[in-house]
């Protein structure tokens, strides 16, 4: 039973990863963003003392935290130039999205919830909640700045 469990759970981070390389590719990203997210979220868990499966779902959140922007497939997105104030608002959607997806993929509902609001900012600013200060949990704090620090880092136009 426990062998199915693990090669069940090793399909399930293939089809992770995979999704990951194809929304990385969608937005240009010239390396691997998702799995650097991944990595750094999981190195301050980790400092933390998080305990496993709290690491695990904060590691798959950060590979497919923009799943949503994939999904919703707007050239936009790619695009090297400002946001116009409509695509901004628009492009908001994905967390919204990128939970709904997660969750068809069979993501456990932490996953699904750090997908959701790995755009919210202490100060309330951040969206889909604007959830502010410790109603953001700290996972979901890692996940934020783990992304904030790698596309600030990697070779694309942060918008």
């Amino acid at each position: 039973m426990m062998k199915n469990f693990s090669a069940k759970e090793a399909d399930f981070d293939e089809r992770v990863l995979k999704i990951a390389r194809v929304t990385d590719e969608f937005e240009s990203y010239r390396h691997p963003h998702a799995t650097r997210i991944a990595a750094l979220a999981d190195a301050l868990a980790q400092k933390f003392n998080f305990a496993s499966h709290d690491r695990y779902s904060l590691r798959q959140a950060a590979l497919i935290h923009d799943l949503g922007e994939f999904v919703m497939n707007r050239d936009y997105i790619k695009s090297n130039r400002p946001l116009r104030e409509d695509e901004r608002a628009d492009v908001q959607r994905h967390t919204i999205i990128g939970e709904q997806e997660a969750a068809k993929r069979g993501s456990n509902r932490a996953v699904q919830l750090l997908v959701r609001w790995h755009h919210e900012w202490w100060n309330g600013t951040g969206y889909p909640d604007a959830l502010q200060c410790e109603q953001i949990p700290l996972t979901a704090r890692i996940l934020r700045v783990a992304d904030t620090y790698c596309a600030l880092t990697d070779e694309r136009p942060y918008n």
